[in-house]
């Protein structure tokens, strides 16, 4: 039988010889004889934003072939909001289980962190556990760092305050400035959250997540970030996060630029710490201007973020 059916597909690669070119014949048989798994694929949640940046792509090519490949895959599986994933390192691509290795390797933490920056806040993890055998099956299981009832409940501030401080004549600019705004104005940086995490302790307040500002009052610098980033989402507007070795800040595509926008650095600790100052310093500027300021927390990698160098 092996061999009756090996004929058939002869004559028809002569038969359609005539029709089409090499390449177009490789492409129709190859699926015939390709040993790779199918990958299962599952549908994305309503927070994937499917955009491809200089520094990784979304694809929909789950066979990787070079370590570009692999950060595509690991970047479009985040960016779907899967829990589970599991893909497959064909044969012909040697050093795929050593490179799943390396992006996976806790040492190099940065590089899953750099990929959740490109995410929205409510599809970024907060543990990826990621197994492979030396067959070249990969799985990656996410734990995300919002909950369900986390992203209603943040939903519905957003919508809240949205109602109270956006009006209809208001340009996407506007909605930025008034959101920016109102966030500073109601939210202190937590100078405690640091100290608390070195001496092992729980942190009081949620201030490293959008929760912190938007129900407690308190924020660090991704804080801030994820609020503005899911309001950036809410907009429509292509936007990531930048992350320095020290900090983290929004980028947002408007007024066809990138353009920088941190509120941390626009609400800071003053002496009199009853004081809530507010400032626009830092609020959609360019990279020029940013460096201008000669701030070592706003080093960013201009090789992975490129939109802004």
């Amino acid at each position: 039988m092996k061999k009756y059916i090996i004929t058939i597909l002869v004559c028809i690669t002569m038969t359609l010889g005539v029709i089409y070119k090499l390449d177009d014949l490789v492409n129709i048989l190859s699926p015939l004889f390709d040993s790779t798994p199918a990958v299962i694929l599952e549908n994305k949640n309503r927070f994937a934003k499917k955009d491809s940046y200089e520094f990784v792509q979304s694809t929909d090519d789950f066979v990787p072939y070079n370590y570009q490949d692999l950060l595509n895959i690991f970047y479009t599986a985040l960016d779907a909001g899967y829990e589970t994933f599991t893909f497959y390192c064909p044969t012909e691509y040697l050093d795929c289980v050593k490179d799943v290795e390396r992006i996976s390797n806790p040492n190099n933490i940065d590089i899953l962190t750099t990929l959740g920056n490109y995410v929205s806040p409510y599809n970024n993890f907060t543990t990826m556990r990621i197994q492979y055998d030396t067959a070249g099956e990969v799985t990656l299981d996410i734990s995300h760092l919002y909950s369900k009832e986390d992203i209603n409940l943040i939903g519905s501030k957003i919508d809240s305050i949205w109602k109270e401080i956006v009006t209809t004549d208001m340009t996407n600019e506007d909605i930025i400035y008034a959101f920016h705004d109102y966030i500073i104005n109601n939210t202190k940086y937590d100078e405690l959250y640091e100290k608390e995490l070195n001496e092992k302790k729980t942190p009081t307040h949620q201030s490293a997540k959008a929760n912190g500002p938007l129900f407690e009052g308190y924020a660090i610098c991704s804080g801030y970030t994820d609020v503005m980033a899911i309001v950036l989402d809410k907009l429509g507007l292509r936007n990531f996060k930048i992350a320095s070795n020290t900090h983290v800040w929004n980028a947002v595509y408007i007024n066809d630029k990138w353009v920088h926008l941190d509120l941390t650095w626009d609400d800071p600790v003053s002496e009199n710490h009853e004081v809530n100052t507010l400032l626009h310093k830092f609020y959609l500027i360019d990279t020029e201007t940013l460096e201008g300021f000669d701030i070592k927390d706003h080093t960013f990698d201009k090789s992975i973020y490129l939109e802004l160098k």
